[in-house]
């Protein structure tokens, strides 16, 4: 893996990110139905062609109130981290694979990325709901696991933060640990995901010299 010092959000952490397979885009990857492609799996695939052939970015740049508040209150949120668990985490700006078009953001990595943190600061009954169920939540397996086989760390802590709840309620936190997820399976799909966006790409790009 290879460590890009950008900070996220910024012109250079996009530029970073251009047409490649990040966490983010893992679970539209591994989104699948009964029969043909599925739309979510579709669009990321078309949207990384566009991108490498634009070198423009094509992600969702909105964002909502909830989710800037969220953004917002991280650095609190890793702060609280920090007081629970004794663990010192430096931010991230991209991780890159060093062979493949894709790459992460963890929103922090513990010694020398022994671990990584992926932090959420949700809405007060999304919170909630992590408090009392005590799991992964499932929509973020693919991201965690995307992260994990990215980064090579050995475990992945999951936090969710909220600043309204009374103190002791503030900070969820639950490890998933590598040996947790098949990640043999999961570089499979990507790779067969990323020939397939490579084929296509190569297939437009015969378009425009035929032209």
């Amino acid at each position: 893996m290879t460590v890009i010092d950008c900070d996220q959000r910024t012109a250079a952490w996009h530029a970073v990110r251009l047409g490649k397979l990040t966490g983010t885009g893992a679970g539209d990857m591994l989104t699948t139905i009964r029969k043909g492609e599925a739309a979510a799996r579709r669009d990321l695939r078309l949207r990384l062609v566009c991108e490498r052939l634009t070198g423009a970015s094509a992600e969702d740049s909105y964002i909502s109130k909830e989710m800037q508040r969220g953004i917002d209150l991280e650095p609190a949120a890793r702060a609280a981290y920090e007081a629970a668990t004794g663990h010192l985490v430096r931010p991230v700006g991209f991780v890159a694979h060093d062979e493949l078009l894709a790459g992460c953001s963890p929103d922090g990595e513990v010694r020398g990325f022994t671990g990584i943190v992926e932090i959420k600061c949700p809405k007060s009954a999304t919170h909630l709901s992590y408090l009392r169920t005590r799991t992964l939540p499932a929509d973020y397996w693919p991201q965690v696991t995307h992260n994990l086989w990215i980064t090579g760390a050995q475990w992945c802590d999951f936090v969710s933060f909220d600043d309204r709840f009374p103190p002791e309620l503030q900070l969820f936190r639950i490890r998933l640990p590598r040996e947790a997820v098949d990640l043999t399976a999961y570089e499979l799909a990507a790779r067969l995901f990323l020939d397939e966006v490579a084929h296509e790409l190569a297939d437009v790009q015969g378009l425009r010299a035929a032209a």
